[in-house]
């Protein structure tokens, strides 16, 4: 079970470290980039830093759920329970028998994969962050861009001789525009490819407990048989009947 833990992590790690260690390697051609625009793709860096340690911390906080269902599984039911995820779904185990029906299962396993999906949204939102911060730097580049070019035009004077020292002046502020479109849009996506891959890694180890559970909890599991239906059927039937004649003695004793 731990192994698909551990998988995760290495590869979280790995990845990580090969992302360190090419940004040390192209270092100047990230600082070019990262100064294009130093207030806002200074954001996007900082959002990304902020997602790639979220991810590990989600990650880290699975080692107790392991922990609890490692222990479970083997048959030991005096443990602690776990923190956070599985922790619901621990007390109603405790208080039960060794097989549980078909509706407590399915209960159980909606209960795990909500809060699976409720632990993941901070990691979906860093990443659409990303996402619109690489948009807004582009948009704001490209206006920037635009009136650049547009003052420009509207200042030239052609029957002047220094026309052209005055447009290559002119030029760099749509070129910072531009330049802050690229980058911003750039670090943008590119962060949020590095937190949707770790984000997935989170995802996987946590799918990891849930079949995990899932299938020891099916292997004890009772099946409602026919002959368990044929024997609740009858007290059913009387049951209702007597609800019947209760409901219908306060009609009558009403109505008079």
């Amino acid at each position: 079970m731990t192994r698909h833990f551990h998988g995760a992590l290495n590869r979280m790690t790995i990845f990580t470290t090969l992302l360190v260690v090419g940004l040390v390697y192209f270092g100047a051609e990230f600082l070019e980039i990262s100064s294009a625009n130093i207030w806002l793709n200074g954001v996007i860096i900082g959002t990304t830093l902020f997602g790639i340690g979220l991810c590990f911390v989600q990650m880290f906080q699975l080692l107790p759920e392991y922990k609890w269902l490692f222990e479970y599984t083997y048959g030991r039911r005096k443990i602690d329970l776990p923190p956070r995820l599985l922790r619901p779904v621990a007390q109603m185990l405790s208080t039960r028998p060794r097989r549980i029906s078909a509706t407590t299962l399915n209960g159980l396993m909606d209960t795990i994969l909500l809060r699976f999906e409720d632990s993941r949204e901070s990691v979906r939102y860093v990443t659409n962050t990303l996402i619109f911060l690489g948009l807004l730097g582009t948009f704001w580049g490209l206006i920037l861009t635009v009136g650049g070019f547009a003052d420009l035009i509207g200042n030239l004077d052609f029957s002047d001789e220094t026309v052209l020292n005055n447009m290559q002046i002119g030029l760099s502020r749509p070129l910072a525009g531009m330049a802050t479109a690229f980058t911003s849009s750039l670090l943008g996506l590119g962060g949020s490819l590095v937190i949707g891959f770790l984000g997935i890694q989170v995802q996987f180890a946590q799918n990891a407990i849930f079949r995990e559970l899932e299938d020891y909890l099916s292997a004890h599991t009772h099946a409602v048989s026919t002959e368990d239906i044929a024997t609740v059927l009858p007290q059913i039937n009387l049951a209702t009947r007597e609800l019947t004649r209760t409901i219908q003695n306060v009609s009558d004793s009403l109505n008079e």
